[in-house]
């Protein structure tokens, strides 16, 4: 069994501000980021689909210590993130201070972005990962 979508191709197309999902032709759902099955059916037959980017905040939490190597970027602000077309995901918040956030995040609407970063001890390179901005 192949990918439909490879993290190198998620990746390269984050790079553009573009996110790329999978959506079931056999139940509908999107999955985000990529996974060789269906995350709620386990089913194969997916296609490769551009999603807005947009959603609104679930839940978050603030990280006060780094990764080895990566000490200068704490502290910072982590949002799970219910996309406009189902699938959650997860990506650093930017736009606040993170010792002012507070339960009012909850429900905010916010709109991707991403950061190319460095790699570090523990990766083979750079990396890309998703931002988030406040869409209101």
């Amino acid at each position: 069994m192949e990918y439909k979508l490879t993290y190198q191709t998620y990746n390269e197309a984050l790079k553009k501000d573009k996110l790329l999902g999978l959506k079931c032709n056999n139940c509908g759902t999107i999955t985000c980021p990529p996974k060789m099955t269906c995350q709620e059916c386990t089913g194969t037959d997916l296609e490769v689909v551009e999603l807005s980017g947009k959603g609104e905040i679930a839940t978050f939490t603030t990280s006060f210590v780094a990764s080895l190597g990566r000490e200068g970027e704490a502290p910072y602000t982590i949002v799970l993130v219910e996309l406009e077309e189902g699938a959650w995901l997860m990506g650093n918040l930017i736009d606040i201070d993170p010792s002012k956030v507070g339960m009012e995040l909850i429900g905010r609407k916010v709109k991707l972005g991403h950061k190319v970063y460095p790699g570090d001890l523990y990766s083979a390179g750079e990396g890309v990962r998703p931002l988030f901005s406040f869409a209101d």
